[in-house]
């Protein structure tokens, strides 16, 4: 049976982007990326919903040839390029770059798919998290902290969200990140 990871950069207060959707306070130097890289590799899947599959469809596709790519960047393209991925939408009719596409039930096909699995599945994207939270369908939470409070915007975790987690590491990054990871039970 496969695991669920929820993982994305995060303010101190909570929030995965700030009021107008604008993610430009992330910090994200060489040795975060590469620490997202090799987060990633360890990944059978990728799994988004319909805003954070369009976010990173905007760029990663073609990240690989951009010349003024980091090696870094370029090298998380190739994963992400590789990587099979699952996109949970009712309003897309399709979806490419290696994509399947879930319109129903999304809770039963995303449990069918983690029994299914020897390995992690990385979520992506707070509003798809919140409904596997709810599930208990997510076994791995890993919020990467930034030294910024945004005071309002889209929270990491859902506010009517009551779940008891054990802390399982904690990760500080030169840049001042810190990763807290938290696995359910």
């Amino acid at each position: 049976m496969g695991r669920i990871v929820y993982s994305m950069s995060v303010s101190l207060d909570g929030f995965v982007a700030d009021e107008a959707g604008a993610i430009d306070w992330v910090t994200v130097d060489e040795e975060l990326h590469q620490a997202f890289n090799d987060e990633s590799r360890t990944c059978r899947a990728f799994i988004y919903g319909r805003r954070m599959y369009e976010l990173m469809t905007a760029y990663w596709p073609t990240a690989a040839d951009d010349p003024d790519a980091k090696p870094v960047e370029r090298d998380f393209a190739q994963i992400w390029a590789g990587m099979p991925k699952v996109v949970v939408s009712t309003t897309l009719t399709e979806a490419g770059f290696g994509a399947r596409l879930i319109r129903g039930d999304a809770v039963a096909e995303l449990a069918r798919l983690r029994d299914s699995t020897d390995g992690e599945l990385g979520v992506g994207g707070p509003t798809l998290a919140a409904t596997l939270l709810r599930a208990g369908l997510v076994d791995d939470v890993r919020m990467y902290v930034n030294q910024v409070v945004l005071g309002g915007g889209l929270p990491f975790l859902p506010p009517d969200l009551r779940l008891s987690m054990r802390l399982e590491d904690v990760r500080r990054f030169s840049s001042g990140v810190v990763l807290l990871r938290y696995l359910a039970g």
